[in-house]
């Protein structure tokens, strides 16, 4: 995999994931500076023009730097929940398309301290060069589970004892109203049909973000910072 830019590129080097860094002759100081931080880790550094980077890039933004990267390491959800910390907290992503969407999603679950995310694998945003440049370098950080079904995995939840929170636009329960400080997964649907039916149905609560204005609906990833801080307010309160 690729990934470009000086955030994801340190982000994925300072995880040990790098196994070449191309950067552009012409780089800025941070450029050069990040390319000197990789030959001094082993990394292999090639010098090259703009011209060889935006074709490499594939015209996403690659400020100067590009990097090839080890694939990421594959959880299961078992390993996800055997590996998690007391109470665990994981994001569950149905079908969410966007890669700029599950970039910054990422960002915000890394930044939240979530213990994984499970994503849909079919009809979803690959993991590639997008979503890591969008998700500023959190790619490298989180546990990724990839699966077939949700549905199965919602199973497995609750068979750990994990309550699972579905993010909805009507439901009669807000946001703010379960308590998060209990092992939870929030579930997450796609940017246009939201939750699938049979997700819907499978998890444990359905809550709701409160719409005042005259939209009905928040973007995916703005609605995953509204509520993975909530759960992070209510578990620091719990300190």
């Amino acid at each position: 995999m690729i990934v470009c830019g000086i955030n994801p590129v340190r982000e994925e080097l300072r995880a040990g994931r790098i196994d070449l860094v191309r950067a552009s002759e012409q780089g800025s100081s941070r450029v050069r500076e990040l390319a000197r931080e990789a030959e001094a880790g082993g990394v292999t550094v090639h010098w090259v023009s703009a011209a060889e980077l935006d074709h490499e890039s594939a015209g996403a933004v690659h400020q100067g730097i590009v990097a090839r990267v080890y694939p990421l390491v594959k959880y299961s959800v078992a390993d996800l929940i055997r590996e998690a910390s007391t109470p665990s907290f994981f994001l569950v992503l149905d079908g969410i398309e966007d890669p700029q969407n599950v970039g910054a999603v990422l960002r915000t679950a890394e930044a939240a301290g979530v213990d994984g995310v499970v994503r849909q694998q079919r009809r979803a945003a690959p993991l590639g060069a997008a979503v890591a440049k969008t998700s500023a370098g959190a790619l490298a950080h989180v546990k990724i589970a990839s699966v077939v079904n949700i549905t199965r995995v919602l199973d497995e939840f609750r068979a750990a004892g994990i309550w699972t929170v579905g993010l909805v636009q009507a439901a009669s329960y807000k946001y703010d109203e379960v308590d998060f400080n209990l092992p939870t997964a929030l579930v997450l649907g796609s940017e246009g049909r939201g939750l699938r039916r049979l997700v819907r149905e499978r998890c444990d609560w359905l809550v709701s973000i409160p719409m005042n204005g005259q939209i009905d609906s928040l973007n995916v990833s703005v609605a995953a910072g509204v509520a993975l801080y909530e759960a992070v307010r209510q578990r620091c309160s719990k300190r």
